[in-house]
């Protein structure tokens, strides 16, 4: 019996709204894709604030966005009529859990319907597709399947504006230094004309276009594929494809070698496993809470085998073992574009999500 793992309300929520909509879970940043109801009153609930009051706030932010070089007139114009949106603190604060196991995750995102729709986007976009793996240096079906869990193959649209998002994050002090980071970035994005005001719609807390990049992501890893001094991932194939294989490049990547795979180990192997954590730290809670990496021909020596009991690959890579769902759970051997993985969303769960949706789409 596979042990349950706690999950925040606004992923499971875009679990269940992923599979019938297609909105999709977010990580590490909690930027879920989450999607807000059809006339849902943002401004029902009183937001919780003992700071300084919204108008002092923005003033003395605008003061610091234009000594950090952004256009006085495009501060002003970003800024126009821009409130605190009293539900987004809320969401931000009572992120409730539920229960879920990997196996009932992973049932309600990689359906039938949506590799189908997968395998249909990778046909339609096939050449385009070629071009960026080949620049890039990733392969095509883990470009379209992080895409596909994101905002189900873009058919997804968040439609809350960033600014105003961002702003009422940032003024509220429980995570104001990240978020306050994050809303300079949305206002770099626009000063350097990557992006357009009208066009800056995203996620409750900022993930934008159909990769969900926010802003600082964005700034580092967005791409203008077609050179037409836009980086447009909200309407353009090609930019959003671009985006989404350079971040899993610039993160190490290699075109050389697949994600992982579901393995079988010994009855008494979670005790060992738990000899070999890894102690130094990465800045990412799933990677740390994977064993330390081994050769594969070590790890067969210790008597792990694929899932259907055939020894391990011959080549010798070096590999580290994911328990999803603690000690009675399935156990994955990843490889270190898994990590890749991990550092788009920081969670098992989306990690081992992307690769199934892979091998799937092959």
């Amino acid at each position: 019996m596979q042990r349950p793992v706690r999950v925040a309300l606004w992923t499971i929520a875009a679990v269940i709204v992923w599979a019938v909509v297609g909105v999709a879970p977010k990580g590490v940043f909690i930027v879920a894709a989450a999607a807000q109801p059809n006339g849902a009153d943002e401004t029902a609930a009183p937001a919780v604030q003992d700071g300084p009051d919204f108008a002092d706030w923005l003033a003395e932010f605008k003061r610091d966005a234009i000594a950090d070089g952004i256009s006085p007139a495009l501060v002003e114009k970003a800024f126009t009529d821009v409130a605190p949106v009293p539900r987004i603190v809320e969401r931000d604060r009572n992120q409730a859990e539920f229960v879920l196991t990997f196996d009932t995750y992973l049932s309600r995102v990689v359906t039938p319907t949506n590799v189908a729709v997968g395998r249909k986007k990778m046909a339609e976009h096939r050449e385009l597709l070629r071009a960026v793996g080949e620049k890039y240096g990733v392969q095509p079906r883990f470009i379209v399947a992080i895409w596909g869990i994101e905002t189900r193959y873009g058919a997804v649209k968040p439609t809350m504006p960033v600014i105003p998002a961002l702003a009422t994050l940032a003024w509220d002090r429980r995570r104001s230094k990240f978020f306050r980071n994050e809303l300079l970035q949305a206002l770099h994005m626009l000063d350097k004309g990557y992006a357009d005001l009208d066009k800056l719609n995203g996620s409750w807390a900022g993930a934008m276009g159909q990769p969900q990049f926010i802003p600082s992501s964005y700034m580092n890893f967005a791409q203008d594929w077609d050179g037409d001094g836009k980086r447009d991932i909200w309407d353009n194939p090609g930019d959003v494809f671009a985006s989404i294989a350079n971040y899993l490049a610039r993160h190490g990547w290699s075109d050389d070698q697949t994600w992982g795979r579901e393995v079988k180990v010994p009855e008494d192997f979670s005790s060992r496993l738990a000899l070999m954590r890894r102690t130094k730290k990465s800045g990412c809670r799933a990677i740390d809470g994977m064993s330390m990496s081994r050769g594969l021909n070590e790890w067969q020596s210790m008597g792990v085998r694929r899932a259907d009991g055939r020894d391990l690959p011959t080549r010798n890579l070096p590999g580290s073992l994911v328990q999803a769902d603690g000690e009675t759970g399935p156990v994955f051997m990843v490889y270190k574009n898994y990590h890749a993985i991990l550092r788009y969303n920081c969670a098992h769960f989306y990690g081992l999500t992307v690769g199934t949706l892979s091998d799937r789409l092959r």
